[in-house]
């Protein structure tokens, strides 16, 4: 039996002026955002929120050595609803404090912790990559397991995903970039989960179509030709993030997130390093099943023949976001023996969506083939 459901009722506003005067944020609330952020789009229209800056607890990608700092400051601090406004480490953060147990962060990723919803929790992304605002997965890096870690349990879907484009306007061409391949990496992935559905694969589907279409656009007028059509781009997110939080991510994922903990590279350009090695892989194991219908509908959107997707994927990725050798990041043949236990230890709920089996060995040759 399989399952399908969109948890978080989802609001679309045309300005942050519009969705300050339906949600009132003031008294009794907690706004975790970036400064930028909040100067930009959000201080006038906050009546007294209580504002944390993520940015003020340390850069790069969320941990949860931050987790525990906001939350030392915030524990003696009464509020009602949490607002997240930002990017995919904002929202994995701020679902953790509409808990009514937070620490030890640790613990709580390991399950040993009650772990009980008390608060409205609110998500507004201001970037097209992670769909967290949909899903029930925060991911931290957890700095004790020296890798990424995701805690999936229903009581972090929010109640309310708000989609405000305004919120893109200002976003730099990189993180566009690298969070709009997390999308498609998102979407790709569960389309050949096993625990994939019809419905499920239809999101996958549109989030797809519109961000190839969106990338021809962008590769044919340029990079300032996505900011017309960036709504398309947030709208494919919200879609991914649908397929993925119902059909789950796998070893793209999964062998990305070594990569993003040793090296600090982003998310979503963790994922682009490790795409093509997993799909090719896929490919060479398993090229008669699922990814054979899913490569005819690929071939549909490129304009090309289903045998040659995968290297018009890499043609057209290339010109939104150039690709780099594992090497590239410092990551030496030693990492790879590293990296592949530690996917094997701590990534079982990931692997277990691989489209087909995938043994010790396979991820050796992965990393390999992408170093």
């Amino acid at each position: 039996m399989k399952q399908f459901r969109i948890k978080p009722t989802i609001q679309i506003f045309e300005s942050c002026r519009e969705f300050g005067d339906s949600f009132q944020i003031g008294a009794g609330d907690l706004l975790i955002t970036s400064g930028h952020t909040y100067h930009t789009y959000l201080k006038e229209i906050d009546r007294g929120a209580v504002v944390i800056d993520l940015r003020k607890y340390g850069n790069g990608e969320p941990n949860n050595q931050m987790a525990e700092s906001i939350y030392k400051d915030m524990k003696d601090i009464s509020y009602n609803r949490v607002f997240a406004v930002g990017g995919g480490s904002i929202l994995d953060v701020a679902k953790l404090f509409a808990l009514e147990n937070i620490s030890p962060v640790i613990d709580l990723f390991d399950k040993k912790l009650p772990i009980k919803k008390s608060k409205e929790l609110i998500m507004v992304p201001t970037t097209c990559g992670t769909g967290s605002e949909v899903t029930n997965i925060s991911i931290l890096e957890l700095k004790e397991k020296n890798t990424k870690f995701g805690l999936a349990v229903d009581e972090l879907f929010a109640d309310y995903a708000v989609l405000i484009p305004e919120l893109l306007k200002t976003l730099p061409y990189d993180s566009f970039a690298a969070s709009s391949l997390d999308a498609f990496v998102h979407a790709i992935e569960s389309y050949l989960s096993p625990k994939a559905s019809s419905f499920s694969r239809m999101y996958s589907k549109m989030a797809m179509e519109l961000l190839i279409n969106g990338y021809r656009t962008i590769a044919e007028k340029g990079k300032d030709a996505r900011t017309d059509i960036m709504e398309d781009f947030l709208f494919a997110s919200t879609y991914a993030g649908i397929a993925f939080g119902n059909a789950g991510c796998a070893a793209v994922h999964a062998l990305s997130y070594p990569l993003g903990s040793y090296f600090h590279v982003p998310h979503g350009e963790s994922n682009y390093a490790m795409f093509h090695g997993v799909f090719s892989k896929y490919m060479a194991l398993e090229p008669d099943g699922k990814i054979k219908e899913l490569n005819k509908f690929l071939a549909l959107q490129l304009g090309c023949e289903a045998g040659a997707v995968y290297r018009e994927l890499e043609l057209l990725f290339q010109v939104i976001l150039p690709a780099k050798h594992l090497r590239e990041y410092g990551v030496s043949k030693e990492h790879i023996q590293k990296f592949t236990e530690s996917v094997m230890k701590n990534q079982s709920r990931l692997l277990a969506n691989n489209y087909t089996e995938l043994k010790k060995e396979d991820i050796e040759a992965i990393y390999l083939s992408v170093y």
